[in-house]
């Protein structure tokens, strides 16, 4: 049963829903799963953990900036606005603006409504004053909010490197989205990483200790328990790199040698070597992300960056 303080707007189809998409992805010419998959309960919880890692620098630098402009980016967006962050995690994040922002609302949207109920539990005793909203929904298809959440002064909460997820036509059709969204007084608050060193790159989503192996791994356990296929894990192996010419990280999972993967009524080979293409991670050049923000409706207000300039997060004003 789901938790009864974090709303299920899509539950009637939503296991037909995904089943379908993950057979698809798995039983393409060239398998994939969309990466939203990577964020069951114990996916999150392994998240978090790669957030401490030393190799993930993106946290650190995105603390970093709001540490430093808090300020500014409270002054920028403004007091009693709707805050909406979707795919909110364990809502730390927003969290920490609240003292210097004072949302009148805070909506807290993400596909796993077990954790963001775990998550939304401490909030709402620390925050009485916020009103605050849980959305167990998936929103890289659609974002179909509830009445109850005010349409007035809604700020989208994208921080981290999420919108890397997307390829860049993808990414402007979800930034498109979130534009309809909201009206002209509303904004985005997103976090972007940029380009940098290739070992850089591929230590971040390599790491020595395989807390990311295990995050990419984790996703087969997922997929086997909504398709009832017996995926092992020992035969898969996590790979991750930067694609250069593309601007992006690229994970997949490999397999160690020839496998057979079987689900009721179907199945695939794989063959040694071959791989699911499980995530992306676009990288941006500053430039090249206002102009994204631009074709998509909104127009950049601000840009703040670490020391290093590795990690920017943007405010964009609708228009």
């Amino acid at each position: 049963m789901p938790p009864e303080d974090v709303v299920i707007t899509d539950e009637a189809d939503k296991l037909r829903q995904v089943r379908a998409e993950l057979l698809a992805g798995l039983t393409a010419q060239a398998a994939f799963i969309s990466p939203k998959y990577l964020y069951d309960e114990l996916g999150s919880r392994l998240f978090d953990a790669i957030c401490l890692l030393p190799e993930y620098y993106l946290t650190r630098k995105e603390n970093e900036i709001f540490a430093t402009h808090m300020a500014e980016i409270s002054a920028c967006l403004g007091r009693d606005v709707c805050l909406i962050e979707p795919g909110a995690g364990n809502c730390s994040k927003a969290a920490r603006m609240f003292a210097s922002l004072q949302p009148k609302q805070f909506v807290a949207i993400d596909i796993s409504a077990q954790y963001l109920h775990a998550a939304l539990q401490p909030l709402r005793m620390a925050y009485s004053e916020v009103e605050i909203i849980g959305l167990g929904m998936d929103m890289a298809e659609q974002l179909d909010l509830p009445p109850e959440v005010l349409r007035k002064r809604r700020v989208f909460f994208y921080p981290g490197s999420s919108i890397g997820n997307y390829t860049p036509e993808q990414a402007l059709q979800w930034l498109g989205r979130l534009r309809a969204a909201c009206d002209s007084d509303g904004g985005l608050l997103i976090g972007v990483d940029l380009v940098k060193e290739k070992a850089i790159l591929d230590a971040a989503y390599d790491d020595a200790l395989g807390v990311t192996a295990a995050f990419n791994l984790n996703l087969l356990n997922h997929t086997a328990q909504i398709l009832q296929a017996d995926f092992k894990l020992a035969d898969w192996q996590h790979k991750a790199f930067f694609n250069t010419q593309q601007s992006r990280i690229e994970m997949h999972l490999q397999a160690r040698h020839a496998v057979q993967v079987n689900w009721p009524d179907g199945g695939r080979h794989f063959a040694a070597g071959e791989t699911i293409h499980t995530e992306n991670s676009y990288k941006y050049t500053v430039g090249d992300f206002s102009a994204l923000l631009r074709d998509a409706g909104f127009a950049p207000q601000q840009v703040w960056q670490d020391k290093d300039r590795w990690f920017a997060l943007f405010y964009a004003r609708a228009v």
